[in-house]
């Protein structure tokens, strides 16, 4: 059971203390779904600022297709966040100069490294990065090193956690002793790990987003509208700006597209 002081650290931070997030991906292109998980996650955990990272090589996504270059979504990202002051652009993730795939886990020892000892690191995720949670280069370390945040669509997180066993690494559990194992605080749930030393660990839960972008059906539309990059259905899932460097730089004109 949280003490009252406990309670009140969980709902906002101390006076002096910053909370940090960190937003990875390919951002190929950064569209409005992720503008909303990042607000969304901003307002529940009263972030001071969320890091926007492209990442130079996903060790995870492997398809057949090459990805944007790594400069031209890092301006991109830079064009969708502008106004938005508690957002920023990160190039931690930048891509390695032997060509590596870049690990959540290092760039989070990185990251820790240079922020203040007292600031706060989360890790936001989408439900479907949780569902592949196993797969990730020493996932068992991760929720140390910064708190999950994963946001989904109503209902989708809630399958996902159903069945722990699909998601979580085998050094780590549910905490069983955690009162209903995912409390609610209104805006936001949280579900307690525990690993085999006795470390606890937090995942907060943001369940009730109604966004459903895909970033390869996206980068689709963007290749068969090369004479038509206006069309409404293009229009309503991009920031304006990101949409006019893309019309600028022709991109994705012409270009067949696959998940990465």
């Amino acid at each position: 059971m949280a003490t009252e002081d406990e309670k009140s650290t969980s709902a906002a931070p101390s006076a002096g203390r910053r909370r940090i997030a960190f937003f990875g991906g390919s951002f190929d292109p950064p569209h409005c779904g992720h503008l909303a998980i990042a607000r969304a996650a901003q307002r529940a955990l009263h972030l001071d600022t969320v890091l926007f990272a492209p990442v130079g090589r996903q060790p995870l996504k492997t398809g057949t297709g090459r990805a944007t270059d790594f400069l031209h979504r890092a301006a991109m990202t830079q064009l969708a966040i502008a106004g938005e002051p508690n957002f920023e652009l990160s190039l931690i993730d930048a891509p390695n100069a032997e060509g590596k795939p870049n690990y959540t886990v290092d760039t989070l020892v990185r990251l820790r490294d240079d922020l203040p000892a007292a600031a706060e690191l989360y890790l936001l995720i989408g439900a479907d990065s949780l569902s592949q949670f196993q797969r990730w280069h020493r996932a068992a370390e991760l929720p140390f090193l910064a708190t999950l945040i994963v946001a989904s669509r109503p209902g989708e997180c809630s399958r996902v956690l159903a069945d722990p066993d699909a998601w979580l690494p085998p050094e780590l559990r549910v905490d069983p002793t955690a009162e209903h194992q995912a409390e609610d605080q209104g805006d936001h749930r949280t579900l307690h790990l525990v690993d085999s030393s006795g470390r606890r660990a937090r995942i907060c839960v943001l369940d009730d987003l109604a966004v459903a972008i895909s970033a390869t059906e996206l980068r689709q539309l963007l290749s068969e509208s090369s004479s038509g990059l206006r069309q409404t259905s293009v229009q309503n899932l991009l920031p304006d700006a990101v949409l006019d460097y893309i019309c600028a730089h022709h991109i994705y004109v012409d270009r067949i597209c696959s998940d990465r």
